[in-house]
């Protein structure tokens, strides 16, 4: 559950962000990609690339739905529903993608789980790491690089913790 203050913080740096938002996506994408390349099989047919449209297509849904999620921190499991359902039905997304082990952006030790462990996506070959959970990493990199000062470590803890009850409501149609 997201304090007040957690909350104010959250909506005030995500407002700091509207200019280059977009970038921001398309930008967590490809370090996602770069950094854990076991995840860009879930991404067979895109084009991988640095800067490619794809990538800044799907960044700009990914920071759509963050924007959803940041103006609806009362009601996250609504205001993400829709979303919830097309990864659980239409995409079939395996649930470990949403899982929030034990906090994000902590690197070694996280909970996120190394090659061999876990109930991953094992048709693809790819390691079962949670991929919110790494894309969470890749976000808070963007964001530190984008708001420097403003990025603080009470800013860095709010949005994990944020990130996390995202993963939580994307899981949701799985139970």
């Amino acid at each position: 559950m997201l304090t007040a203050e957690e909350k104010s913080l959250i909506q005030n740096v995500w407002e700091k962000t509207a200019s280059h938002r977009d970038e921001m996506g398309g930008e967590s994408l490809y370090r996602l990609f770069t950094s854990y390349p076991k995840t860009k099989t879930y991404f067979p047919h895109f084009d991988v690339s640095c800067g490619s449209e794809q990538i800044r297509a799907h960044g700009k849904k990914v920071v759509a739905a963050l924007t959803t999620a940041v103006k609806n921190l009362d009601n996250l499991s609504a205001s993400l529903s829709e979303l919830s359902s097309l990864h659980a039905y239409n995409l079939r997304v395996d649930p470990v993608n949403f899982k929030a082990g034990g906090g994000m952006g902590r690197g070694v030790g996280s909970g996120v789980q190394g090659q061999g462990q876990g109930t991953g996506d094992r048709s693809s070959g790819a390691e079962p790491h949670f991929a919110l959970q790494l894309l969470s990493q890749c976000l808070q990199v963007v964001l530190a690089v984008h708001l420097g000062k403003d990025y603080t470590p009470e800013v860095h803890a709010a949005f994990d913790k944020f990130m996390s009850a995202v993963a939580a409501v994307l899981s949701e149609k799985y139970r």
